[in-house]
């Protein structure tokens, strides 16, 4: 048996992948966060399988449910809230995995960054304006960020900023990076995003906090902070340029 680790999407029920939805109906038992999965998912599972809420299960029960499963035969979905490949914790479930000869699966999600640029309508790459996103957190209570990731560092390179896991702490981001982004760069906060109770905020760096603030987000939200948020004025992409030799190798 197989446990396959699903990623869920960023809140729409409907932004799980096909991929995803198919695994899920086929998984006799079923693990979920309760507090960032919508419900609405697990009416994809089978009526009778077992669903389990990991809200108050630490790693090893975690671990000793997925082991269980697998030796009672079950196929088990993990729903894990974006995508598997950041901020997701699957690391050390995987780990524990292997360690007890269980085979697993990655099935990929709709990230939160990119269900909150759709928010935004916007390209996070603009062609002249900035070609790298940098996908960070910061730490406070959570895991300590390695040396060289702080804010202060990271913003030297003027790339594009999108924060997961720091609302709460919306002064402290916009204090580290107004050095190196100014006052006026552009900056978005997509709180929720693809729910229906979606909450886009935006404004300069120097006026977010306030607005963040205001709005009482605190969790479940990015944070975006650079120039290719407000870009207009910029060059067509090559791809589809017509100056573009389209018969080169």
């Amino acid at each position: 048996m197989t446990v396959y680790f699903i990623g869920a999407g960023p809140g729409a029920a409907d932004l799980i992948t096909v991929r995803g939805a198919r695994k899920l109906a086929a998984c006799g038992v079923c693990l979920y966060a309760g507090s960032l999965v919508p419900r609405e998912l697990l009416a994809e599972c089978p009526q009778d399988a077992r669903l389990i809420d990991t809200a108050q299960l630490d790693i090893d029960q975690i671990t000793a449910e997925l082991v269980t499963a697998h030796q009672q035969g079950h196929d088990v979905a993990r729903l894990h809230s974006g995508d598997p490949s950041v901020f997701s914790a699957v690391n050390e479930q995987m780990r524990r995995l292997d360690e007890a000869g269980v085979p697993y699966e990655v099935v990929p999600g709709v990230p939160a960054f990119a269900a909150a640029a759709a928010a935004l309508k916007r390209e996070l790459t603009v062609p002249t304006v900035g070609q790298t996103v940098i996908l960070t957190r910061i730490a406070n209570r959570a895991t300590a960020m390695p040396e060289g990731e702080d804010l202060a560092t990271l913003g030297r390179s003027g790339a594009l900023i999108v924060l997961h896991l720091a609302a709460k702490y919306v002064d402290r981001v916009v204090d580290e990076l107004l050095p190196h982004y100014g006052a006026d760069c552009p900056t978005a906060v997509v709180a929720l995003a693809s729910r229906p109770d979606e909450l886009i905020l935006r404004g300069p760096l120097d006026e977010i906090a306030e607005q963040v603030k205001a709005a009482g987000v605190i969790r479940t939200a990015v944070i975006m902070v650079g120039r290719t948020l407000g870009a207009e004025q910029f060059r067509d992409s090559h791809l589809y340029s017509p100056a573009r030799d389209r018969h080169a190798c």
